[in-house]
């Protein structure tokens, strides 16, 4: 391995980045504040500097990952051109599961960083009413479902838990269990029927395309 040069003065984030890649390469379990510390070029003790213990490593890791994971979903939901309000926010829940799976599969290492641990959002951030991680997003998106009426108020409660549960596990299936076998078709139709679901069984019901077509 090459090591990574940094300029002076900035050695932690050197250190977090090359984490990151770490992680993109061989999982969380690679993480190792002496290897990062080589591999930047600098003492292990240099390292122990900006970082007390491999958690606290891990911890500033994790942040990036979310990071990550939140800018892949926000960009599916500027993909929503839906002008009804009941269907907009329909359409909004739905993207939020595809950037989920399409983050978890394009980036395996960082999603299973997440579950390791998994940071809170940076006090502050993007304060724009959607919710700084996954998780506030997914309970504004659900808020919004009942403002417009298609989630009755009283099954709002318990719905956040019943969507993330749903497709955080078809996330670790594809990505590391018995259905990452798939074609990409095979998986964005089985990915479709899941949010359908999940769709159906918080309203009204109704039709959508396919994510091909979405």
């Amino acid at each position: 391995m090459t090591t990574s040069p940094y300029h002076h003065g900035n050695l932690r984030e050197a250190l977090v980045g090359v984490a990151v890649d770490v992680v993109r390469e061989r999982g969380p379990e690679a993480l190792v504040l002496r290897e990062l510390a080589r591999r930047v070029g600098v003492s292990h003790n240099a390292a122990y500097r900006h970082f007390a213990d491999r958690e606290a490593l891990v911890d500033a890791a994790a942040e990036r990952a979310l990071e990550a994971l939140v800018a892949t979903i926000r960009r599916r939901l500027a993909r929503v051109e839906e002008q009804d309000p009941v269907r907009r926010a329909r359409r909004r829940l739905m993207e939020i599961g595809v950037g989920y799976v399409e983050f978890a599969l394009a980036e395996a290492g960082l999603f299973r960083l997440l579950f390791t641990a998994y940071p809170d959002p940076p006090d502050g951030a993007h304060g724009d009413g959607e919710g700084d991680d996954p998780y506030g997003m997914l309970n504004a998106a659900l808020d919004e479902l009942v403002e417009v009426g298609y989630l009755a108020a009283r099954d709002r409660v318990g719905a956040d838990v019943t969507c993330w549960s749903a497709v955080h596990g078809f996330a670790v299936l594809n990505v590391e269990g018995p259905l990452r076998g798939l074609s990409a078709d095979e998986r964005d139709a089985a990915l479709t029927g899941l949010l359908l679901g999940i769709d159906r069984g918080l309203g009204a019901g109704g039709d959508w395309p396919s994510l091909a077509d979405g």
